[in-house]
């Protein structure tokens, strides 16, 4: 039987505070952060995934296609893996060996872990990071756009498979472009508002390291 992994809090005054978190969220004030796992994986290039709830068909096969792509490639991706597509790219992504890092919208000191979650933790391929106190045990509409701020502000880049017309997530990529965030999604008429927004369409069969820039497409 697997043990649930320890849930450790890094105050910032503490030397251990993950430099990446004191980069990316130095223009505000730096939250006391509960961890599971391994806090090395912030090390690496990190790529946040988002997706709606809602999801056009064919986007969905090319977002399974994006997801096996990053699986192959090594990339590290983070997110809340909340939606359902969210999920489905979690589950593709663990069966492979690349890091992976969760950010529940509540606290996860108390959190039940998934077999396979506790297993890649203690593999030291997985990473939960939450900004949240422990006695927060649900997630609200709040905790998850105080989440979705949180995991943006962390990532190199964000990719958005679909954002429904007038949805939070639409919201949410116009904040990321005027706050002048890499953003990406997939091409097609489903996501011509977030490609009007800025973000750059991708080839899902083609690895994150050649992903054209804004610039680059533009040109």
């Amino acid at each position: 039987m697997l043990q649930s992994p320890p849930t450790i809090r890094l105050s910032p005054n503490r030397e251990t505070y993950p430099q990446r978190l004191r980069a990316c969220l130095a223009a505000s004030p730096l939250p006391v952060i509960a961890v599971r796992g391994d806090v090395a994986i912030l090390e690496n290039k990190l790529l946040a995934l988002f997706c709606s709830a809602r999801c056009p068909g064919d986007l969905i096969l090319k977002t399974y296609d994006l997801a096996r792509n990053l699986r192959e490639s090594g990339t590290t991706v983070v997110s809340g893996f909340h939606s359902p597509m969210e999920r489905e790219c979690l589950d593709l992504l663990l069966r492979g060996t690349q890091p992976v890092v969760i950010c529940p919208a509540r606290g996860i000191d108390t959190m039940r872990l998934p077999r396979q979650w506790s297993s890649a933790i203690q593999q030291g391929r997985m990473l939960m990071l939450s900004p949240f106190a422990g006695t927060v045990r649900r997630p609200t509409n709040r905790t998850a756009a105080q989440r979705n701020d949180f995991v943006a502000a962390i990532a190199d880049a964000v990719f958005v498979a679909h954002a429904s017309p007038g949805s939070k997530t639409e919201a949410f990529c116009r904040r990321l472009r005027l706050l002048g965030k890499l953003l990406f999604t997939l091409p097609g008429l489903q996501n011509s508002a977030l490609l009007a927004l800025g973000a750059v369409a991708i080839d899902p069969a083609c690895p994150p390291a050649f992903w054209p820039s804004p610039s680059e497409k533009r040109a």
